[in-house]
């Protein structure tokens, strides 16, 4: 038995899909025999980053009340910044406004600011070059699409391990008369582009249900109402797991068209409760785990593209089941043993 903290970050008052996983992570750990538990560090706003960073590096994780920690694993930035001898990084993403998402930030700021937030850019990239190529024992990254941009702009070599969905009691109940879409509400999930997609002739007369809060919500339902889809699509706000699971076992199909997305474990998810997904070709990691016409529909994100799938659908329930049920033959290797048989060292 070892001693094991899985350390990530968390801005305040946010759940999100790291925190998921650090939970995951913990829960398979206890059930295979460890002690485990989690370590939320900081994660300061755009202006104090590098106080965030320090206060990691001096945070604590070398012992528990038990006895010494034996292993940590890590998540999320700036969480890598933790000192420990046998120390993991299972990395979901860096601080993406600094890679992948810095043209759409630049757009946003002054010059002066951004000749300040370049120079910011510069010393992270500095920061995390050093922390993942000399401060952990072994690089995990949580999707191909986070392994190429570790690659790009760090050029550190990582491998690809899957997160399996959580241990959570999925279920098929059917194929029900609607399709579902869960996260949180904001520009990177492109949920707008589903609901153009929902007012296209070939989604005619297709609802769905979208799940979740964020910044995005007074925008959606001001487009659902503009496009006159209040009859067919509806935003039910944020929601705990046991609605999330019910929607799952009862929908027809999921809809997750991200914009490069880093892992989504909503994708996962969908397919334990043996649900096809449709996703878009540039939606990042769900467009890893989903096989075109085998577990779901990779499209092009175009409105038009994204309907005709949608389309299909919710037309077609034995289409829904035989997708649905690749879609549990995709996940049913990734699984939390076989992850952490990965993640220990020994």
């Amino acid at each position: 038995m070892s001693r094991i903290a899985v350390v990530t970050s968390s801005p305040p008052f946010v759940e999100g899909g790291h925190l998921v996983i650090a939970r995951a992570l913990v829960e398979a750990l206890r059930a295979a025999g460890h002690q485990a538990g989690v370590v939320v560090t900081p994660q300061n706003r755009f202006g104090r980053q590098a106080a965030a960073y320090v206060a990691t590096w001096l945070t604590d994780v070398g012992q528990s009340p038990d006895g010494p920690i034996d292993q940590v694993i890590s998540l999320r930035y700036p969480s890598y910044a933790v000192r420990h001898p046998r120390h993991v990084c299972w990395l979901n993403h860096t601080m993406r406004e600094y890679y992948d998402q810095w043209p759409r930030f630049r757009a946003t700021l002054s010059w002066k600011a951004g000749v300040k937030e370049q120079v910011r850019r510069r010393l992270i990239h500095a920061a995390d070059g050093h922390l993942l190529r000399r401060h952990v024992t072994r690089l995990f990254v949580q999707s191909e699409t986070i392994r190429q941009r570790v690659d790009r702009w760090l050029h550190v070599p990582s491998e690809v391990l899957y997160p399996p969905p959580p241990p959570r009691p999925y279920r098929c109940d059917g194929y029900g008369d609607y399709l579902f879409a869960v996260s949180r509400l904001t520009r990177l999930k492109r949920f707008d582009l589903l609901v153009r997609a929902l007012a296209e002739p070939a989604a005619a007369g297709v609802r769905c249900v979208i799940a979740g809060d964020g910044e995005e919500a007074p925008r959606l339902q001001a487009l659902i109402g503009e496009l006159g889809l209040g009859d067919r699509v509806q935003l039910i706000g944020r929601i705990d797991d046991a609605a999330m699971l019910d929607h799952l076992a009862r929908c027809r199909a999921v809809c997750f068209p991200p914009l490069d997305e880093d892992y989504g474990f909503v994708t996962v998810e969908a397919f334990a409760a043996r649900k096809a997904v449709v996703t878009c070709r540039d939606s990042g990691g769900p467009a890893e785990l989903v096989e075109d016409g085998r577990s779901g529909f990779v499209c092009e994100p175009a409105p038009a593209k994204l309907a005709a799938a949608l389309g299909t659908l919710a037309g077609d329930r034995a289409t829904a089941e035989r997708l649905g049920a690749g879609a549990a033959a995709r996940v049913a290797d990734l699984t939390w043993e076989r992850a952490i048989g990965t993640l220990l060292l020994v």
